[in-house]
């Protein structure tokens, strides 16, 4: 068990922890926290975070509080600001893999789910983002795992496991809200109900876990409620819960069937054995030639639940579905192992090496990408590019020998180490190595050239992750009227702007301005198939503009 529990510590650090301060916060959701976050040891306001120097309401404080606490002690820095979803994630694969290993008692099976979610693509991204979402995934997974540990009949100390689903719960509750309470249910009813003659509920139970629920997850909005009144209550519960999920308020309606590629590419590199092992199960069960066990009924329950609350939603975002993972995991894990296990079914054997030989094609045509898409590496050191390719094309050449030589003994090492590889590669050979990066050098640009309180707007370009690095409030500018207004200002204004739009700017506006400097950058939201297969610098590298109107 020691052996392990080390190893994967070891390979979650590598893919979760190495090199996290070495991106510079991004411009997306991860620069909300933060910079909220900074601004809470700048501001000593504990209780109601502000971004960009104003109240933020969106999320609940757990995630502030967690690297404002960091902050405090040393400088705000990139590593600090994401160390809390790394964090999660290496205890997440710690909990996948205690999980599946007293569900299941297949060690290896256990072992090989924790290396799943340690060297998946979806935790990778989203451990090595400043986001609550890991640590959610964290406490719901606590929440139904130790929900399942305080009814179980066999289980010596029942009442110490409601006690821990209590506070998991309330730390779920006070990181993102009501969902850490809603995906425990969806998926804990239906497994109560199906196994209602053999659980052991006991009111007492519930209400030890209630309580500790009260406890960790609701002084917090006690304290909003008294501070902002029940504007506060609507903002949150209403707006950003309620709005979010049926609404097109904040994300625009996608097709019913959008996590499943979703799922699909969160589980890479492990996504081929996912593709390829379940068929010969499926198809015994619909031949009625075995039926699913009572713990593939709980994996599947927790698998499905969630995926459809999630469907079933308006606005959709590729994060929400994190949660989801560990039970995926489990599954796969053990579906792979029971395969290692019988080395002489023509059957499985057929399976893993179908799964193992189509996957080192899948890194062989990654190696490939890269190679292509090298060109829009601007960040990353050249040479970290070049032995990363090197480190994928090792990788394909390792996975294509374990399938042809079918030594299967050493599959679930080979496939851990070549994830870890392949994972490391895209951290250090595409995302990060050069600093200061574009948003630091326009930070700079403004400090060396701002003589006094001149105002800084921003359109269309580093309107989250600016203030972070200037510590300056900004003015968000959301059309090109309010640009043209703010650039006519009588005072000298600063105006941070992509090229194609200052161009537009200065025909429609016809006023003289002065550009101070310009930075270059791979900007990977706008990251497309065609990015990849067909890269082109001049239309995939986006420039940033820093202007003035003196």
């Amino acid at each position: 068990m020691r052996r392990s529990v080390l190893s994967l510590i070891l390979l979650s650090s590598l893919t979760f922890l190495l090199g996290l301060g070495r991106q510079a916060i991004t411009d997306s959701d991860e620069a909300f926290y933060a910079e909220a976050a900074r601004e809470m040891v700048e501001g000593g306001d504990w209780l109601t975070p502000h971004f960009n120097y104003e109240e933020r309401w969106q999320k609940p404080i757990l995630y502030y509080w967690f690297t404002a606490g960091g902050f405090a002690g040393i400088e705000p820095g990139e590593f600090m600001a994401r160390f809390g979803s790394a964090l999660s994630g290496i205890a997440l694969v710690l909990l996948t893999w205690g999980a599946a290993r007293r569900l299941t008692g297949d060690d290896r099976g256990a072992w090989i789910a924790g290396a799943i979610a340690a060297t998946c693509g979806g935790y990778f991204a989203m451990a090595r983002l400043a986001l609550p979402d890991l640590p959610l995934a964290l406490f719901i997974t606590a929440t139904i795992w130790c929900a399942m540990r305080a009814t179980d009949p066999r289980e010596k100390v029942p009442a110490s496991w409601a006690a821990l689903v209590g506070l998991a719960t309330g730390l779920g509750f006070l990181t993102k809200g009501p969902l850490a309470i809603v995906i425990p249910a969806i998926v804990l009813a239906p497994i109560w109900w199906r196994e209602r003659r053999t659980i052991a509920l006991r009111t007492s139970h519930i209400g030890i876990a209630v309580l500790l629920f009260c406890i960790a997850g609701l002084p917090w909005y006690v304290a909003m409620l008294a501070q902002h009144g029940t504007a506060y209550l609507q903002s949150f519960f209403v707006s950003d819960n309620l709005e979010r999920f049926a609404t097109t308020k904040y994300n625009d309606a996608r097709a019913v069937w959008y996590y499943v590629p979703i799922v699909l590419g969160g589980l890479l590199p492990w996504t081929v054995f996912l593709l390829v092992l379940p068929w010969r199960p499926l198809r015994d069960i619909w031949r009625r030639r075995r039926r699913l066990t009572d713990v593939e009924w709980r994996l599947l329950i927790w698998t499905v639940g969630p995926l459809l609350l999630f469907t079933a939603s308006v606005g959709k975002q590729p994060r929400y579905i994190v949660p989801v993972l560990p039970p995926i995991a489990m599954m796969l894990g053990v579906g792979i192992s029971n395969r290692l296990a019988t080395p002489n079914d023509r059957a499985a054997a057929r399976e893993l090496t179908i799964a193992t030989l189509i996957t080192s094609g899948m890194f062989a045509f990654l190696a490939l990408l890269f190679y292509r898409s090298r060109v829009l590496f601007v960040s990353a050191y050249p040479q970290l590019t070049w032995a990363g390719i090197v480190l994928v094309c090792l990788a394909t050449i390792a996975l294509a020998a374990t399938g042809v030589t079918r030594v299967w003994r050493w599959l679930p090492a080979v496939m851990a180490i070549s994830s870890v590889a392949l994972l490391l590669t895209l951290q250090f050979g595409a995302f990060a190595g050069k600093r200061p990066e574009a948003v630091e050098e326009i930070a700079a640009m403004i400090h060396a050239n701002r003589l006094g309180g001149e105002p800084i707007g921003e359109y269309n370009a580093f309107v989250r992750n600016l203030p972070f690095y200037t510590r300056i409030r900004e003015q968000q500018i959301i059309d090109d009227n309010g640009a043209i207004a703010f650039l006519r200002s009588p005072e000298r204004v600063f105006l941070v702007v992509g090229r194609s739009d200052l161009e537009r700017l200065k025909t429609i506006g016809g006023m003289p301005l002065t550009i101070i400097g310009q930075v270059t950058y791979w900007n990977t939201a706008g990251v497309r198939p065609r990015t990849l297969l067909e890269p082109l610098p001049e239309q995939d590298l986006d420039t940033v503009m820093l202007v003035s109107n003196r």
